[in-house]
């Protein structure tokens, strides 16, 4: 079999970035002559894009690997690839847990797949190629999509922060930007592509610029994205809240299509924690921020990570970021039970918490999330909503009979598509701005992509529901670009697998603590 007809699948592990690689992963590899793989198929490479930041990282890798030994046995010349952040920290450990792998490589050279996995191929021996340093920023390679509607877009990679419990920096390696002009570029042919919405990515993206210079890099390039026509939503993930200015509040505040949504990672409310993480700013500056965000967006939804368990965490401690919590009144908290990283100062720290002791506080601490959250949510119950429609983000939207999209604030609403109350015609191109053709709306589907308005119903504490009719529908570009996207891969019927929760619009949070 040649590689013009050989499949792929690549299995991806951790934060948005990781999601953001495999994009070019499948990029590469579909330049390469490869195909996606059927999802009733085994694929002839298959590719693991691999997380270091949770212990269950590392068991669900090789357990995964475990089940394809007995599978690759059968299957002549099927190969195997491991790379990312894993990759790059395990190297040879790999091999030598799993000798049935093919290829291992780094963070920093996603680019030389192909070729390493011909050159394993070809010389039947394992490929190991792991880089200390960047080479080519990964926004020059080939990307393929996951989404016609909504991308991520980098604007740095690697990390300059050196948090204790935190393995990134190491793997990633210190912050290289991008220029303004090669971002913006990039906007710009993703618009003109379909795209709608775009979040700027990086391990910490309100220290952009400090590579060049220019300490308000950031808000600028939010506000530039504002004069970009056709871009609805912009979105950036994650910031860190040492270095969060008021620059920023002041371009998310008055840029028209920067999302009143904000991702700011805690970690801890415990200064004394805060200090043990080496996490340069303390909960009196977090909470300013905050404070500051609500008053020149008093609708902004915040969201935030929170490590329980972190050596040396007193009960002291651990009410200390309750407080936090409840003054904070987060949207949303992605809660994380500490665990040791190997080549991390905190893994040798002293006084490590016993496990039922973190058990017991991460179910204190996800109970009062959810508590805040649902409260949040139950003050929108009555309000109208415009949402995108996202594609793969309700499991249950088959078995309710309805679809599911964002509002601004970046709350998962589902929504029953009852159009029959809908006076606002479904032809109204974005570009136009006013009706392509005037008929019944339910003449033609609701589809990724497109913008709906609907009433909350009822509130949950991680979504919302909107069971009346809608309100009213706009068909944009998106919409087509997903539609046409369908209609081109309709002969494959193939994905890619990926190991978070996201297959639509981006993941709005990482399901591990990121640099931030």
């Amino acid at each position: 079999m040649t590689s013009a007809t050989r499949t792929y699948e690549v299995v991806t592990y951790g934060c948005q970035m990781n999601v953001h690689d495999s994009e070019r992963l499948t990029g590469l590899l579909e330049e390469a002559g490869y195909v996606r793989a059927p999802e009733d198929e085994q694929a002839d490479v298959v590719v693991f894009n691999t997380c270091a930041v949770r212990e269950n990282a590392d068991n669900k890798l090789y357990g995964n690997l475990g089940h394809l030994a007995p599978v690759k046995a059968k299957k002549p010349g099927m190969q195997i690839a491991v790379g990312g952040c894993m990759a790059q920290k395990d190297r040879d450990t790999i091999v030598k847990r799993a000798p049935w792998v093919d290829v291992v490589f780094g963070t920093h050279n996603i680019g030389s797949l192909p070729v390493l996995l011909e050159r394993a191929r070809v010389q039947e021996e394992a490929q190991v190629e792991i880089l200390e340093s960047l080479e080519v920023f990964p926004s020059t390679l080939p990307t393929r999509r996951e989404s016609a509607y909504a991308a991520w877009v980098s604007v740095s990679v690697g990390c300059n922060n050196t948090c204790t419990f935190c393995i990134v920096p190491s793997l990633r390696g210190k912050e290289k930007d991008r220029r303004p002009g090669d971002i913006l570029a990039e906007v710009r042919a993703l618009v003109a592509e379909g795209v709608t919405e775009v979040t700027l990515l990086g391990q910490n993206v309100n220290s952009y610029g400090v590579e060049f210079g220019d300490r308000q890099a950031f808000s600028k390039l939010l506000r530039a994205c504002g004069e970009i026509e056709g871009l609805e939503r912009v979105r950036f993930t994650s910031p860190h809240p040492a270095e969060f200015t008021d620059d920023v509040i002041a371009a998310m505040a008055e840029t028209p299509n920067v999302m009143h949504q904000l991702h700011m990672p805690l970690q801890s409310g415990s200064d004394r924690v805060l200090r043990a993480m080496r996490r340069s700013y303390r909960s009196s500056k977090f909470l300013g921020i905050i404070d500051r965000v609500r008053e020149a967006m008093p609708d902004a939804a915040i969201t935030t990570d929170i490590i329980v368990g972190f050596p040396g965490e007193t009960e002291e401690d651990f009410q200390a970021t309750l407080d936090v919590v409840r003054r904070s009144r987060f949207a949303g908290a992605f809660t994380f039970q500490y665990s040791p990283r190997p080549g991390t100062p905190a893994a040798t720290m002293d006084d490590q918490v016993p496990p039922d002791v973190v058990k017991s506080r991460y179910e204190r601490l996800a109970a009062l999330a959810n508590e805040v959250a649902w409260e949040e949510n139950k003050a929108l119950v009555g309000r109208r909503v415009e949402l995108m429609v996202a594609e793969g983000e309700g499991r249950k939207d088959t078995a309710t009979q309805r679809l599911s999209g964002r509002g601004p604030d970046n709350r998962l609403v589902h929504f029953t598509p009852d159009l029959s109350g809908v006076s606002t015609p479904l032809d109204q191109p974005e570009s136009v701005g006013r009706p392509e053709s005037v008929g019944r709306a339910e003449s033609r589907p609701i589809r990724p992509g497109d913008m709906v308005t609907v009433e909350i119903t009822y509130a949950a504490p991680h979504h919302l529901v909107a069971d009346g009719p809608v309100v009213a529908v706009r068909r944009t570009r998106a919409g087509d670009a997903w539609e046409a996207r369908q209609g081109a891969s309709a002969s494959t019927g193939a994905s890619v697998g990926l190991g978070m929760p996201s297959v639509g619009v981006p993941a709005p949070l990482s399901t591990a603590p990121a640099c931030g």
